[in-house]
């Protein structure tokens, strides 16, 4: 985290050259970019430009943009305090990173010597993309087409988080269908047991030979009986 605001520190001081005439009340400051520069509700081409405090004493965070001659009031910005713990010598630009083929959003304006800047505020639509490309939260309120100054003063601010992506869910186990199971081999039954009543035992020989014992006796009583007569 160090070592990023450094970076974006630096990469400010690249774009601040000519931060040298300052007025203490207003705030004045004269910057120079040397490439387009993002703000609230417009895009800046490089060039000089004038920063002030809108003159009020009822709100000291409304920042208007002049050109050059202070001739053209470019943009009116609504902001809210940015503190910082060691107060600069010299004027300080914080941007937002953003793609190579896209201009640079300024963030915050620090004036020399204070330890608290201002911090601008996007309008909704644009805060929201900007939350998305960053991977951080911007302050964005509702924006009219034209606004007074005295309507900025009463415009609610809120932090837009970046958006977060849902989780990927594992596609469910796919289940076979009806016709692939009945495909599918029948595996055989064991054939059941018949079962034999209780106190019969099973018949285990043919009664012929019963018979033929039988027929041998009557012939065995039969001489007998004739050998007596």
């Amino acid at each position: 985290m160090l070592k990023r605001m450094t970076a974006l520190f630096c990469f400010a001081m690249l774009f601040a050259i000519f931060p040298a005439r300052a007025d203490e009340w207003n705030n004045k400051t004269i910057v120079t970019f040397s490439q387009p520069v993002e703000l609230p509700g417009v895009v800046l081409p490089s060039g000089t430009y004038v920063f002030k405090l809108l003159n009020s004493l009822s709100n000291r965070h409304i920042v208007q943009v002049f050109n050059a001659d202070e001739t053209k009031i470019l943009t009116t910005i609504l902001a809210i305090p940015n503190y910082r713990l060691t107060p600069s010598g010299e004027t300080v630009l914080r941007f937002d990173e953003r793609p190579k083929e896209q201009p640079e959003a300024l963030r915050a304006w620090f004036y020399p010597g204070d330890n608290f800047g201002q911090e601008f505020v996007y309008p909704k639509p644009r805060a929201m993309r900007l939350a998305e490309i960053t991977g951080q939260p911007v302050l964005s309120r509702e924006a009219k087409p034209i606004e007074t100054p005295e309507e900025l003063k009463s415009a609610t601010v809120v932090a837009i988080a970046p958006a977060r992506k849902a989780p990927e869910m594992a596609a469910p186990p796919t289940r076979p269908s009806v016709e692939a199971d009945r495909t599918a081999p029948v595996p055989e039954l064991p054939r059941p047991i018949p079962e034999l009543p209780v106190g019969k035992l099973p018949d285990t020989a043919s009664p012929l030979p019963l018979v033929a014992l039988a027929g041998i006796l009557s012939l065995g009583v039969a001489r007998l009986l004739n050998g007596r007569r």
